[in-house]
C-alpha cells in the first residue's frame, strides 16, 4: 500500500472508529495519557479462555492516537493474551503504515501501552 492509502485508512478509523464503546462488563481496564500532546486512551476488555473476546475504548486526541487505537482493538479481538503482549512498536508502525517521527510514534504507541498494561494487571490476578 502507498502512503496515501494508509492515510485514508487512518482517517477512516478516526472518523468511524471500531470498538469505541463502553462494555457492559469487563475483565480488565486501563488508561493513560500523553502529557506532551494531550492524547488520552482508556481501554477495557473481556477475556474467555485466554482469548480477548471484546474490547472497548474511549479517548481523545490526535488522528494518529485515536485511529491507532481503533486499528489495534480491531486487530486484537480474537487473539490470545500472549499474542497481544508480544506486540511491539514495530508491529504498531506496520499497522499504521506511514513513517512517523518520534513525537507521532508516541501518539501511536499509547494504545499498545494501555492495552498491555491492562492485560498485565489481569494476568496478575
Amino acid at each position: 500500500m502507498n502512503d496515501k492509502l494508509y492515510q485514508e485508512e487512518l482517517l477512516e478509523h478516526y472518523k468511524y472508529p471500531k470498538h469505541r464503546k463502553k462494555l457492559a462488563t469487563h475483565d480488565f481496564k486501563a488508561g493513560d495519557y500523553n502529557p506532551s500532546c494531550g492524547d488520552r486512551i482508556a481501554i477495557e476488555g473481556t477475556v474467555n479462555d485466554n482469548v480477548i473476546t471484546d474490547l472497548g475504548f474511549e479517548g481523545s486526541g490526535c488522528v494518529i492516537s485515536q485511529a491507532a487505537t481503533s486499528m489495534l482493538t480491531e486487530m486484537c479481538v480474537g487473539n490470545t493474551i500472549e499474542a497481544v503482549m508480544a506486540l511491539t512498536k514495530d508491529d504498531i508502525s506496520t499497522l499504521i503504515g506511514i513513517p512517523l517521527g518520534p513525537t507521532r510514534l508516541k501518539c501511536a504507541l499509547l494504545c499498545l501501552q494501555v492495552l498491555q498494561e491492562g492485560l498485565a494487571v489481569y494476568q496478575q490476578r
